[in-house]
């Protein structure tokens, strides 16, 4: 179901399997020897008598264990095998991969497919027509002759290519004297026939080990990287639901994702899969209860704001002792020894004199800038007087010496405050200079004025997106940055030569940040932290971009760092938009749109997920570079589409779109797909194998006996590989 107004499609409800249907009675066929067809695939089995309009069909698994209630052993196929958790742990499959293995699977899979048909007999005394893969094993045909032979007695064994069977039920009106070039998806695999005069060129054919079922797969390695916290368990069935529902090909894969780089267009590209979830509770609240709860938070504010106004100020009153008891120290100087002044130094814990005239200074600054927010008035700058400064001290007596000290670190102070007003005057004359050559070289040349700022533009940009980057790479333990950040750390944990190994042993002390190299190092590790520098290349990026808009018509809002900043979060939020922590609605989406694309374009590209294959492109142009040029042109006039996944959407123009570039200008191309692509494979063989060709192409049980299970017989819709019964 999808609301196409808001482009959201929900999951399907996942079903329970009906029962089976009622075995058929096989009266009917008893005398008749009717062919049995079989198409044995890899994800579906289908079966049926050669006279039925539609086969039979089921999944291609089957699981054994023990029913909890009656504690009997039971045997399940198909879609019986979801109603049971104890049922889908022990499920097991004949096929792995594109290779068939597992023999007992199929003997159960087979068993159940000839109940279905009402054979009771001991034997099935019916020839058997069955599929195989291109380039089947010759141990798995060897061991299907053996279980057919031996265990269901059979008459006649034939195998065929499910693709070309499609291929004939088709083109069966023109007596299958046909051209054409055949492209089978399966669900493991993907193989390319070339068909000419009604004859698969098997020596021709190649096969590339990607199909359905490693695009639902990668798609939903996709999903999982992209929704690493998603709350819901996503499985392989559903992911092969998206695959099959939503994505599609794109004519020019490349282009079309160009193309969604605008945010507009990714969000129009989107289609959102909804989850099943939960409401939360809200608990509802009259209006009574609200006014309470906002008169009581605003209590609680006028407390926070009250208690943060008396930590304050206490805070300020401490400030003062600790600046007064500083003041007394260095006032303390006059009446020590040099020895003695050093040593109060030191139990003051500051090394000389400088640090404590230092921590004055800071003091003083907090102090000014506190009673400044609290709206006292800031000192005038006016020189005071000094009177005591110019008095010699033995004309003095001990309060006035103490009020001269007092004179002096005031006037230190006040002359402090003055070099610091000029070295702002200074600053500040300096950067109207600056200023001036700036607005001079402007009006001179204004072409490489721009050009130096736009370069200085995007040295500002590179180094901003490169602390990103890194923060990015740092938040990933896994990322090389972080490992190399922590082999750092773990270097200057065990590798500090000013403490040694016996010190290290026994808890010695750590000296690490004892030379200015550590924090050089420190720096290098502690890349994730603002530094000012940061602070500094966006303040200064700001007035770049300033004087850019200002004066240069081809510098727009555009180019800014805010713009594109805001573009990419754009882009982000198009591609996976963030919903609130309380919307279980919203936190239970999956919004695919580049997925939609990527999955199918695997195909043409496996490397894209990491298979080491040529594409589908590339293996047909060498397949058609093997022709001449006139039977190029037969070949490619009947481009023969084949299997479920064909049905994909987009997929016939991308393959026309793969093959006109490897074509002659004037060459016609012609893709067409079966009309009845998961179908048509068996009713293509139920057709044949009523015809009077059927009966020289099987092997006789006296054949199998003779010649072992690996031989088959040569015709034009068997396999190549092995040998031949003549």
């Amino acid at each position: 179901m999808e609301d196409t107004q808001t482009n959201i499609t929900y999951l399907p409800p996942v079903e329970l399997p009906s029962l089976p249907p009622p075995p058929l009675s096989h009266e009917t066929y008893r005398e008749q020897y009717t062919p049995l067809v079989i198409d044995n695939g890899s994800s579906t089995l289908r079966w049926g008598f050669a006279t039925y309009d539609e086969p039979f069909s089921g999944q291609n698994v089957i699981a054994k264990f023990k029913e909890r209630k009656t504690n009997r052993p039971l045997t399940l196929f198909g879609e019986a095998v979801e109603m049971e958790n104890a049922s889908r742990i022990q499920a097991r499959y004949p096929w792995e991969g594109d290779v068939l293995t597992n023999f007992d699977a199929l003997e159960n899979a087979l068993d159940y497919a000839f109940i279905q048909l009402g054979i009771d007999t001991p034997t099935v005394d019916h020839p058997v027509l069955m599929t195989e893969r291109i380039g089947s094993l010759l141990h798995s045909r060897s061991l299907t002759s053996e279980l057919l032979f031996e265990q269901y007695s059979v008459p006649s064994v034939a195998y065929c290519i499910d693709s070309l069977m499609s291929f004939y039920k088709n083109n069966v009106s023109t007596s299958f004297a046909s051209d054409g070039l055949v492209l089978s998806f399966n669900t493991a695999s993907t193989s390319v026939i070339p068909v000419l005069q009604g004859k698969g060129l098997l020596s021709h054919a190649k096969r590339i080990p990607w199909g359905a079922s490693q695009a639902s797969e990668y798609l939903l390695k996709l999903v999982q990287l992209k929704y690493a916290n998603f709350p819901t368990r996503v499985t392989i069935s559903q992911a092969n639901w998206m695959f099959r529902n939503l994505c599609e090909f794109a004519i020019d894969y490349p282009t079309h994702i160009r193309a969604l780089a605008d945010p507009l267009a990714l969000h129009a590209a989107d289609r959102i899969v909804q989850f099943p979830y939960v409401l939360t509770a809200i608990e509802e609240k009259t209006e009574e209860e609200l006014a309470q709860i906002a008169e009581r938070r605003k209590e609680q504010g006028r407390k926070l704001q009250e208690m943060a106004m008396k930590n304050r100020a206490e805070k300020l009153v401490r400030k003062e002792q600790e600046l007064q008891e500083l003041v007394d120290l260095k006032e303390s100087k006059e009446d020590l020894r040099s020895a003695q002044w050093l040593k109060r130094l030191e139990e003051e814990d500051f090394e000389n004199e400088d640090e404590l005239d230092e921590a004055i200074k800071k003091l003083e600054t907090h102090l000014r800038k506190a009673k400044k927010k609290d709206g006292d008035a800031d000192e005038p700058m006016e020189e005071p007087s000094y009177p005591l400064l110019d008095v010699p001290d033995e004309e003095l007596d001990e309060e006035a010496l103490k009020e001269k000290r007092k004179q002096r670190l005031m006037k230190a102070g006040f002359d402090a405050r003055m070099r610091a007003r000029k070295e702002k005057e200074r600053e500040r004359e300096e950067k109207e200079q600056e200023e001036r050559l700036d607005r001079d070289e402007r009006e001179h040349n204004l072409q490489e004025w721009s050009r130096k700022r736009k370069h200085e533009h995007q040295t500002l940009m590179t180094k901003i997106k490169g602390r990103a980057r890194r923060r990015a790479a740092l938040s990933d333990r896994k990322s090389a940055a972080a490992q190399a950040r922590m082999k750092n750390i773990a270097n200057l944990a065990a590798q500090d030569d000013r403490v040694s190994k016996k010190k290290r042993k026994g808890n010695g002390e750590d000296n690490f940040g004892a030379d200015d190299a550590d924090w050089a190092i420190y720096r290098q590790i502690n890349t994730v932290a603002e530094s000012s520098d940061e602070e500094q290349d966006l303040q200064r990026l700001i007035a770049l971009e300033t004087q850019l808009l200002a004066h240069d018509p081809t510098f727009t809002e555009e180019h800014t760092h805010a713009a594109l900043t805001s573009q990419r979060s754009a882009l982000l939020t198009a591609f996976k938009p963030v919903y609130d922590e309380g919307d279980s609605q919203g936190n239970t989406r999956i919004h695919l749109n580049v997925e939609r694309w990527r999955a199918c374009e695997t195909w043409f590209a496996p490397g894209m997920a990491g298979v080491d294959s040529a594409g589908l492109g590339e293996v047909v142009q060498s397949i058609l570079a093997r022709f001449s040029e006139a039977e190029r042109g037969r070949l490619v006039n009947n481009v023969f589409l084949t299997g479920a996944p064909a049905q994909m959407r987009g997929l016939i123009p991308r393959v026309h779109a793969s093959l006109r570039p490897i074509m002659p200008p004037g060459m016609p191309i012609n893709v067409v797909m079966a009309s009845d692509p998961v179908l048509d494979a068996w009713k293509g063989m139920a057709a044949f194998s009523l015809t009077d060709e059927f009966k020289s192409v099987g092997v006789t049980r006296a054949q199998y006996d003779e010649f072992g299970g690996e031989r088959i017989k040569k015709w034009w819709a068997g396999n190549w590989n092995g040998g031949f019964i003549p």
